[in-house]
């Protein structure tokens, strides 16, 4: 559904004068504005990254956590603010998702935004509780044809949600949604048996599936990932279009000078470039992207019309 885009082969740049070298400097610390709680997927790959592109831009990078309406108080704080590459917005898949679902937004997610890159993705899968008598995807499937099997997700509207209803509509089957405020909370309850499983971020359920309490299905992504190398994809078992994951990109206002954008864009390809960068990001169970912003400004584009449709034949409702 949403593509990984591959990382820009850029070098190792010097760090000494590398913004300038790109045309602009900032002047003064630049702001990352994440609409999303401390320690969350978009969060902490944006932590993971800014201590690097601070060295390059030539001054700190201020993470600042602006949470509520499923990202849109921190995209309204961003939309608003000066053009000028000091502020910047590290949002998620509820980017393309929130235009289809939000009402009366004071600003437009198509107009409001300039496009710098693709982050990262966090590969989402289906995991199920140690005793469900299912253990593989096509006994899973078999099973959700006989009786009605509930399966959480990191909440309503999100990723974990679509993806959801993206597998149903594939597979033909019919489940119980059960929307929690995060993957952590949804992972918790199928370690303790009170849900049949999951469709949230490999991140999230690995530990559970690594103390055998789980055990993994699926996973929805175009290929295999090294932090679960055995876990087949559903294209591998049979499923084509599930691919959708959670991501982080990076946005800056609409009006941003286009030296600005470059020199931004450029701190951030060399630095996910970095062995030590990658292999931080590989930890949290990233998979580094960094496309152009041409590339990702077609992803956003074609992301927002694929999930208002999606979000359309799903019925997929803020509540």
């Amino acid at each position: 559904m949403l593509r990984r885009r591959p990382v820009l082969a850029l070098p190792l740049l010097a760090l000494p004068g590398f913004a300038r070298a790109q045309g602009w400097a900032p002047s003064r610390p630049v702001r990352v504005v994440v609409p999303f709680a401390a320690g969350g997927a978009a969060d902490s790959a944006t932590r993971a990254i800014t201590p690097r592109m601070s060295e390059r831009l030539g001054q700190p990078m201020v993470v600042e956590n602006r949470t509520g309406a499923g990202g849109s108080l921190g995209g309204a704080e961003v939309a608003r603010s000066a053009a000028d590459g000091h502020t910047l917005l590290m949002d998620a898949s509820s980017h393309i998702v929130n235009p289809a679902l939000l009402r009366g937004l004071p600003f437009d997610y198509a107009t409001a935004f300039a496009p710098i890159s693709l982050v990262v993705t966090f590969p989402q899968v289906l995991a199920v509780k140690a005793d469900l008598p299912a253990r593989s995807l096509e006994e899973f499937l078999a099973l959700a044809r006989r009786q009605t099997l509930s399966i959480g997700t990191q909440g309503n509207a999100t990723a974990g949600h679509l993806g959801l209803a993206a597998f149903q509509r594939a597979a033909g089957i019919e489940v119980t949604h059960v929307p929690y405020r995060g993957g952590a909370d949804a992972a918790r309850d199928l370690a303790a048996g009170t849900l049949d499983g999951v469709f949230i971020t490999l991140l999230s359920a690995r530990p559970i599936v690594e103390s055998g309490r789980a055990r993994f299905l699926a996973l929805s992504a175009p290929e295999r990932v090294a932090l679960a190398p055995g876990l087949a994809t559903f294209a591998e078992q049979g499923l084509q279009g599930i691919t959708l994951s959670e991501w982080a990109a990076l946005f800056a206002p609409a009006g941003t000078p286009g030296p600005a954008l470059a020199a931004i864009h450029g701190a951030l390809a060399a630095t996910l470039g970095e062995e030590a960068v990658r292999a931080r990001l590989a930890q949290l169970g990233a998979v580094p992207v960094g496309n152009s912003p041409a590339e990702f400004a077609r992803f956003v584009t074609e992301g927002r019309a694929q999930m208002a449709a999606l979000v359309r034949e799903a019925n997929i409702r803020i509540e």
